[in-house]
């Protein structure tokens, strides 16, 4: 009952930066989302991936990236050696939970392990299996995608040096499986993702305003720990450290590295700049990734020139194409063709490097090009956009500024869900520059 009060209050509350749960509430609801996924989205998940039986083993402090997703809400890692089994009765529809550990895995999994009257793990793992039968065991071991590879050496090798010959051949990769578990969304989870995305443009637009920048005075490095600050004072965390960066027309455009790592810090913020953040929070177990711009007025300017404004409205043009190439099935290489194609087509100079967003930041999914990738990724770019997927719409187009003799770059980045009703965005998307200081009417409005 708490748990359907708590989602209630996601659901009708318009959230800003400050109304975020309470730790107790927070468990609660990863909880409750965790039983659901594993009740009534896994059975699906493994149907499509064709497995009847996935296990996941991990150890203390080096958890498998998906089975750290599952855990219980009161778990921090994982205990001892950590297995769990899911076994699919397609036929009777039914979906077993079992960890083979000496403690339940929270309310969700019972742990199915008596060490008084079977003292060895592996043998009792290997009894659940011979009792189960399985048809196609997945283990997550992967060559392409990172969070699939979660298995480590020695207890790969301890689980086949176990496993009846019999059984062998059955063990295959569980790749799909695991990619799927973690990029689809559920109902309740794009209700609280809706927040998330909130709660970040929220962060973002104090950030980029006179309550924290004064010009000639704060450095893009002041706004960054505020930044840091803030998310930490809110009782949250992010993913990786937020970066500011600025534009001016007294400066050349850099290459793309410029944005990532090689942009000077300490850079004084002065009237007249362009200024860009990257910045994500970490809340409920989801992951957050945004990139916005903002102006900062020089004295008696009441808003961005307007070649500024026209710039950003390049932007959201090459988003508004990129997005539209969207459909189910179609990879993220092809996708990614026919958006740049489809930009320079209409004289932009858009880049395009969009990645999976969710229980990662960086997530699995496909991967929609890359800053150093322009012309496809291997493996990763050819997995075939699904539905329920979140990602984090980032690109930019280059657009020649004849007012500051310069060339720059409009970089956007936010979370998009794509499902089969079609593409939105999470949370709205940056379509006016943000000002600093903010524009008030004769009120103070």
């Amino acid at each position: 009952m708490r748990f359907l009060t708590v989602l209630l209050l996601l659901i009708t509350t318009h959230f800003n930066a400050q109304q975020i749960l309470p730790e107790r509430a927070r468990a609660e609801v990863v909880d409750e989302i965790l039983k659901d996924r594993f009740n009534n989205l896994l059975p699906k998940l493994m149907d499509n991936a064709g497995f009847d039986m996935w296990i996941l083993i991990s150890r203390e402090y080096n958890e498998d990236p998906v089975l750290k997703t599952m855990l219980p809400a009161t778990w921090l890692n994982a205990r001892r050696r950590t297995i769990l089994v899911f076994h699919r009765d397609k036929a009777n529809d039914t979906i077993e939970k079992l960890a083979v550990a000496r403690y339940n895995f929270g309310e969700n999994i019972m742990s199915a392990w008596d060490k008084e009257k079977e003292p060895d793990q592996w043998k009792r793992l290997m009894q659940i299996i011979e009792e189960r039968k399985p048809n196609a065991i997945g283990l997550n071991y992967s060559e392409h995608f990172n969070i699939c590879d979660g298995i480590v050496k020695t207890d790969y090798e301890e689980f086949m040096n176990n496993l009846p010959d019999v059984y062998a051949s059955k063990v295959k990769s569980a790749e799909k499986l695991a990619i799927s578990w973690i990029e689809t969304r559920t109902e309740t989870e794009m209700i609280i993702y809706n927040q998330l995305v909130d709660i970040t443009h929220d962060i973002i637009a104090e950030a980029f305003s006179e309550t924290v920048i004064t010009p000639g005075i704060t450095t893009t490095t002041d706004v960054e720990w505020w930044m840091r600050d803030k998310v930490t004072s809110l009782g949250l965390e992010t993913w990786f450290h937020p970066t500011v960066d600025v534009q001016r027309t007294a400066e050349k455009l850099g290459n793309h590295l410029y944005a990532f790592s090689n942009r000077p810090e300490d850079m004084v913020i002065l009237p007249g700049d362009l200024l860009h953040c990257d910045f994500g929070i970490t809340y409920l177990r989801l992951n957050t990734d945004c990139q916005e711009l903002a102006y900062v007025l020089k004295p008696n300017e009441k808003e961005p020139p307007k070649f500024l404004r026209d710039a950003l409205k390049l932007g959201n043009r090459v988003q508004d194409i990129f997005t539209s190439n969207f459909q189910t099935g179609k990879t993220g290489n092809t996708i990614l063709k026919e958006s740049l194609e489809q930009g320079k087509s209409e004289d932009l100079r858009p880049a395009i490097y969009t990645h999976p967003l969710g229980s990662y930041g960086h997530s699995s999914g496909t991967t929609l090009g890359m800053w150093d990738s322009q012309n496809g990724v291997p493996v990763r770019g050819d997995y075939p956009l699904q539905e329920n997927t979140v990602y984090a719409i980032e690109l930019n187009t280059t657009v020649t500024l004849p007012e500051w003799k310069r060339d720059i770059r409009v970089m956007l980045e936010e979370a998009g869900f794509w499902s089969e009703n079609g593409f939105r965005y999470v949370n709205g998307r940056q379509t006016k520059l943000l000002t600093i200081p903010r524009v008030k009417d004769h009120q103070g409005n």
